[in-house]
């Protein structure tokens, strides 16, 4: 599965390990990406990078909106980039306590304001082109061609959807490399379909008998696979949330949205 690309529907799979607790450093939270972002001023270059950091992350929610309000592949690629231009170059972050400090919601009400005005409209075309700052090249041909108005969904459920597949992909992708890096990737793609609960996923025994372990190694090995991911899980919420409190009340936020 290639984590740069998520999928072009806005179907997420369902994490059945996604609900289950973990611990979580309230020493670790201060250093987050979002945090950095309310506590600097906002001339702080460390507060920029912060929230430039996020952007990259999270920029095909924002595409998907702009789509589903019924701009082309091509001008939602152009005001993407506009609206990511516009927010970084201003770095106004008054309001960002007014949306409870969440990134997810500063950023919908931002792009709601920004889309609203036709003169941004039009700066965000201009600025767009020619100035990448968010690596929509990575847009595969489905996302391109998909978002249509057409679509049942609404612009904000979409939003929402492909905001929970980005941070679940991203944490999938963090956990991948750290199993590869250890030589372990047939394990991490084993468990992987035991995660999402495909179709024909493994039996714990399938694993053992593929792989040359016992049963119980692979029992052992999965639980900490499990506990690893929602770690992770709850740091990427922490990136996105503004203080550790907030982390539950995102985390069962994004389980509904997966889930309805």
């Amino acid at each position: 599965m290639n984590r740069s690309v998520v999928p072009a529907h806005d179907e997420v799979t369902s994490q059945s390990a996604i609900g289950r607790n973990a611990n979580h450093s309230p020493a670790a939270f201060t250093t987050t990406h979002w945090s950095v972002v309310l506590e600097a001023q906002s001339e702080s270059t460390a507060a920029h990078e912060a929230l430039e950091k996020l952007c990259r992350i999270y920029w095909r929610p924002i595409y998907s909106f702009v789509r589903r309000q019924g701009a082309g592949p091509e001008e939602a690629q152009d005001l993407t980039q506009g609206f990511f231009a516009l927010l970084l170059e201003r770095r106004d972050l008054r309001s960002v306590r007014q949306e409870k400090g969440r990134l997810r919601s500063y950023l919908l009400t931002a792009l709601k304001h920004f889309l609203a005005d036709e003169h941004r409209r039009a700066v965000a075309i201009k600025r767009g082109k020619g100035q990448q700052l968010i690596p929509l090249e990575e847009l595969c041909t489905e996302e391109r061609s998909g978002m249509e108005p057409a679509d049942p969904l609404t612009a904000e459920r979409i939003y929402e959807r492909r905001w929970a597949s980005t941070l679940l992909d991203r944490v999938l992708s963090r956990l991948e490399e750290t199993y590869r890096e250890r030589g372990n990737a047939a394990l991490f793609d084993s468990f992987n379909q035991l995660l999402a609960d495909e179709p024909g996923a493994p039996s714990h025994v399938d694993i053992a008998t593929q792989l040359g372990m016992t049963e119980n190694a692979v029992s052992q090995a999965y639980h900490r696979f499990r506990q690893s991911y929602q770690s992770l899980l709850r740091e990427e919420i922490a990136n996105t949330v503004a203080t550790p409190g907030d982390i539950e009340n995102e985390l069962r936020y994004l389980i509904a949205v997966i889930r309805a």
